[in-house]
């Protein structure tokens, strides 16, 4: 479904919109000027700073991570840039405040798994196997037990980004010639992986048909304005909250209204409501308070 929504209904919107005119990207020479500049820095302070915050939040809930951060973070930024109409153009506040999110989330995913020995998603899953099978058990004795091996991660982040700056500013020239690609070789190669990845989950002819269809969905969705990124959450946590619900239901002897009246599961729900109802209802108060003082005006 998210190859079809994500990939497929991006390669269809973007045969739509026909041939990009794609200008020749000239590089400067100089390291000094691809650094920002100082109305660069003003204009991303902020976003920087929010997606940082965010990230790193969303890197400790488990089922999140770095591409559900970097998607809140683009959304959260549209929603309080003052020029939404740019986003999508490369402005540099879409571009900080999504990459800001997921470099935090990345880190924020380490402390439930070194403080706490409970891994926030799936790469972290692999790292804490990997720590078992060495004889190291994450959780809250890992410091005291084997300081080296803490702050050696530690330190390791730090290096691990300066090794980053060091191997990819010379590759800039090398990696934006992606962008001269043409639509017409683009397309097609982006439908025969999403179709290729699909197929080969469970060598189903019927995953590629599902892929098509929510390519489809996901082609409509950017047509009428629909932003499909709050569904990478629902991708993520879904299976998880159906495996709850079904435990649950289980727990009740399949009494959905015993279930319901607990105290926990009813401020839940109720929250849930309030965060859905809350936008509708945001707008149309703005609605009546600028009538209104447009008419005291």
């Amino acid at each position: 479904m998210a190859m079809g929504i994500f990939g497929l209904g991006e390669v269809l919107t973007m045969l739509e919109g026909g041939e990009a005119k794609k200008e020749s990207l000239r590089l400067k020479a100089g390291i000094r000027d691809l650094l920002p500049d100082r109305n660069d820095w003003k204009t991303s302070s902020m976003p920087i700073a929010r997606g940082s915050v965010l990230g790193f939040f969303l890197g400790l809930i488990p089922g999140g991570g770095a591409v559900l951060a970097s998607f809140i973070s683009y959304a959260v930024e549209k929603r309080y840039s003052k020029r939404k109409e740019e986003f999508g153009s490369g402005v540099i506040e879409g571009v900080a405040g999504p990459e800001s999110a997921n470099n935090s989330a990345a880190i924020g995913a380490f402390v439930p798994l070194l403080s706490l020995g409970i891994p926030a998603n799936p790469v972290m899953a692999l790292l804490f196997a990997a720590l078992m099978i060495h004889g190291l058990e994450p959780g809250p004795l890992l410091v005291r037990d084997n300081p080296g091996f803490f702050w050696g991660v530690l330190t390791s982040m730090y290096i691990g980004n300066v090794l980053l700056l060091i191997l990819n500013v010379p590759l800039i020239g090398l990696l934006v010639k992606v962008l001269r690609v043409p639509d017409y070789i683009m397309a097609p190669t982006i439908t025969i992986v999403c179709l290729t990845g699909a197929y080969s989950l469970n060598n189903d002819p019927s995953s590629i048909l599902i892929v098509s269809i929510f390519g489809l969905i996901g082609y409509l969705m950017r047509k009428y304005e629909y932003d499909p990124a709050p569904l990478v959450p629902a991708f993520v946590l879904g299976p998880v909250m159906e495996n709850s619900l079904r435990q649950s239901l289980k727990m009740f002897q399949g009494d959905v209204f015993q279930m319901i009246s607990r105290p926990v599961v009813m401020v839940i729900l109720l929250s849930i409501v309030l965060l859905f109802v809350s936008p509708v209802v945001t707008k149309q108060v703005t609605k009546v308070w600028r009538r209104r003082y447009s008419y005291s005006n």
